[in-house]
């Protein structure tokens, strides 16, 4: 069964109050045993912006849903034409201040493990360990034929070949790792099939709007959700269920939910304290209290 894409939500009732002290989350944080549930919002300050915020991608795009992919061969040129170039915009994306302040947290043994709904690899760039993908990542391609993965940097060498010359302005790229192009200069672009299987449809190793999360995946997250004391939510609008059920699961379970975004979030009403700061700014003076 595939989901319908949530795009937006309706705050309802009263919004959590929020505050731009970190006293509540050092003292959260300080337990240790914490788990990181990461969102788009904590990449905007590495040149990626997030979906919702003041500057969101939905604002001006409408992100590919697996419906149209896997049904149109011209929604898979659309997607593939823009992900072509805006893939190498994230490969040169750097982790930001927020990144590393997690990474010296998990080394430091307060936090026990991440969960992101980020794409970018940048949690890893920072040298943060055991990193569930929940929504998969840019840098590995599946055969939906097949089921063969492969690097995205050897799809990237392919479509350099089917599609000599290809170039187009690209200056800004979108949270699921396309830019916004011309549809003259799509109609222009050139697929490439599987390389193992010589048919199949290539799709990037990444969870698209109306697609199910896998399940395997989402009962590591619980468990580790589970085996924590406490869940610190980053940078994420929990708008969408595939993040937000795990806010759930840790407030029903009584563990201490906190989070820092700009701006209400769906989750507010399971949560402890609701802090409102730059994530950069607001994970660098946690990590430096807590050293």
């Amino acid at each position: 069964m595939r989901t319908k894409p949530t795009l937006s939500w309706t705050p309802k009732g009263e919004p959590l109050p929020r505050t731009t002290e970190l006293h509540e989350v050092v003292r959260v944080v300080a337990e240790g045993d914490v788990v990181v549930l990461s969102g788009a919002g904590l990449s905007t300050e590495s040149g990626i912006p997030d979906y919702r915020g003041t500057e969101g991608s939905l604002r001006r795009h409408s992100p590919m849903t697996y419906q149209e992919f896997v049904t149109s061969e011209e929604g898979r040129r659309r997607y593939w034409a823009r992900s072509h170039l805006g893939w190498r915009l994230i490969a040169r994306a750097r982790p930001n201040a927020g990144h590393r302040a997690v990474s010296a947290l998990r080394a430091s043994g307060f936090v026990s493990g991440v969960i992101t709904q980020n794409v970018d690899g940048l949690h890893q760039s920072a040298g943060t360990g055991e990193v569930i993908e929940l929504h998969g990542s840019l840098d590995r391609v599946v055969c939906l034929d097949c089921r063969q993965f492969s690097d995205r940097e050897l799809l990237d060498r392919r479509l350099r070949a089917a599609n000599p010359g290809f170039t187009a302005d690209a200056t800004q790229v979108n949270p699921d790792g396309d830019v916004d192009l011309p549809d003259d200069v799509v109609r222009e672009f050139r697929l490439v099939s599987c390389d193992a299987c010589g048919s199949g449809v290539l799709k990037p190793d990444v969870v698209f709007f109306g697609e199910n999360v896998p399940p395997v995946r989402v009962g590591e997250c619980y468990r580790m959700v589970d085996e924590a004391r406490a869940l610190l939510v980053l940078g994420s609008s929990l708008t969408v269920m595939s993040g937000l059920r795990f806010v759930r699961h840790a407030a029903k379970s009584g563990k201490p939910v906190v989070i820092v975004n700009k701006g209400r979030t769906r989750g507010d009403a399971h949560a402890q304290v609701r802090v409102d700061l730059p994530l950069g700014q607001a994970l660098t003076e946690l990590a430096q209290r807590l050293a």
